[in-house]
């Protein structure tokens, strides 16, 4: 009913505001699509000015939104580009709401790929918007411009000393981060949902989901224990509510999907004979299909099974978990992670079994059954518990959830080292 209500009010707008994108030149089309391997129309290729180039290809889906396929890694001193990623996208959005009147699967239920609003020059500055085709409630599918594709700067990348590597003429070294950037805004109800990917200079993934737009009218009708009085006086109460975020990624290290898990933790191990406590660090291979959660010190990485770096070390990447708030409410929402074996129709987080994927089970803590990970897919679930406030009228500030996937080991050195410091002298320990 919430995305009915809401979306009378902009039937025929997408359409009405969406035109094709302006044609890029045939040979930079061309030289993008053979660089990503797809078609020209959707191909990213962008060398960041650091010198590190990123390179995939994109759709988007009636109900799962943009995704992001084959996704590759070129620094600066690589001679090819790295492969990091099959495909990376959303794999649900569950919104249960603390009164327990309604609880929504805003991909599934929604199909939120297909109610993508279209952008203007302003929501992706210095950038390009792309086009894609979206039926929503109209009688036959039209183009929207949703997709920003642009840069970012991230602040600074680096700030060091160089006499501390052991430089001659030592110099201070610094410079500014930059990211590629891709997103689109999808529309729920009254919630608008920001689904962004950035990709940065020196290797990180940041994968970001936005809620903003407006509270919804229907639901201010919460007692004092599930809700937070808005506007003037305490009558108007509106309801909080979860937003438990999946997001699912396929990797690729290397060009592989035979990719290792490995778990890490760093406990107290006992005092040094200086009085100060020591710190030991455990490594586990995942071996089977697992479901895992965050705890201090703890952290995950995908590890290469056919790559090193020039230092012989396997590339991998590690899995950096933000801010949760984990929802107890389901049993898919009470882990932070899933590691588990490829199957083809294991798409969604939940209402997996209705969407297309029948002869699989349904959430994805039922994948996880004991299988050996030969082909492991890992999904991330990130919760935000939205308790109203009263500056979220009106529009709501954007609300963020997400993590990071970071390169361990991937180049021998960083990325972003100046090219008079990238060579053997300065790699490994610094003189003393």
């Amino acid at each position: 009913m919430r995305a009915l209500l809401r979306r009378l009010a902009l039937t025929g707008a997408s359409a009405l505001l969406a035109l094709p994108p302006a044609a890029a030149s045939a040979a930079s089309a061309a030289d993008a699509a053979s660089t990503a391997g797809c078609s020209a129309s959707s191909a990213v290729v962008k060398k960041l000015p650091n010198g590190t180039t990123w390179q995939m290809c994109w759709r988007n889906s009636p109900t799962a939104g943009l995704i992001l396929t084959d996704i590759s890694y070129r620094p600066t001193y690589e001679s090819k580009p790295i492969k990091v990623l099959s495909s990376a996208r959303l794999a649900q959005i569950n919104v249960p709401y603390d009164d327990g009147s309604v609880d929504y699967n805003d991909l599934t239920e929604e199909q939120l790929g297909d109610y993508a609003l279209p952008l203007n020059a302003k929501d992706c500055p210095g950038g390009t918007l792309k086009s894609f085709l979206v039926t929503g409630d109209a009688e036959r599918p039209h183009p929207v411009k949703g997709l920003c594709v642009t840069t970012q700067a991230r602040g600074f990348a680096y700030h060091g000393d160089s006499s501390d590597t052991g430089e001659e003429h030592a110099r201070t070294d610094s410079a500014q981060g930059q990211d590629l950037v891709l997103y689109t805004v999808t529309f729920a109800g009254w919630y608008h949902y920001i689904t962004q990917w950035n990709f940065s200079d020196d290797g990180t993934i940041t994968a970001k989901e936005g809620a903003t737009g407006n509270l919804s009218p229907y639901d201010f009708d919460a007692s004092d224990s599930t809700g937070w009085p808005i506007g003037n006086g305490k009558t108007g109460k509106a309801v909080s509510h979860q937003h438990n975020v999946f997001w699912r990624l396929d990797f690729a290290s290397d060009g592989s999907s035979g990719s290792k898990v490995e778990q890490y933790d760093t406990k107290p191990d006992g005092i040094s004979r200086q009085g100060i406590p020591r710190l030991k660090t455990t490594r586990k291979t995942v071996a089977k299909e697992f479901a895992g959660d965050s705890a201090n010190d703890r952290w995950w990485r995908i590890v290469s099974t056919s790559g090193k770096n020039e230092d012989g070390h396997p590339r991998s990447w590690e899995i950096v978990q933000q801010h949760t708030d984990k929802y107890y409410g389901h049993g898919y929402t009470r882990h932070d992670m899933y590691f588990t074996q490829y199957k083809s129709c294991e798409k969604f987080a939940s209402d997996n079994a209705i969407n297309g994927s029948g002869s699989c089970q349904d959430t994805v803590d039922r994948f996880v059954n004991g299988q050996r990970l030969t082909h492991p897919v890992v999904w991330v679930n990130v919760g935000f518990h939205h308790i109203a406030r009263d500056e979220d009228q009106t529009p709501m500030p954007v609300h963020w959830q997400g993590f990071q996937i970071v390169p361990r080991d991937v180049t021998s050195m960083s990325p972003l080292t100046p090219g008079r410091l990238h060579n053997p002298a300065h790699n490994g320990q610094p003189p003393q």
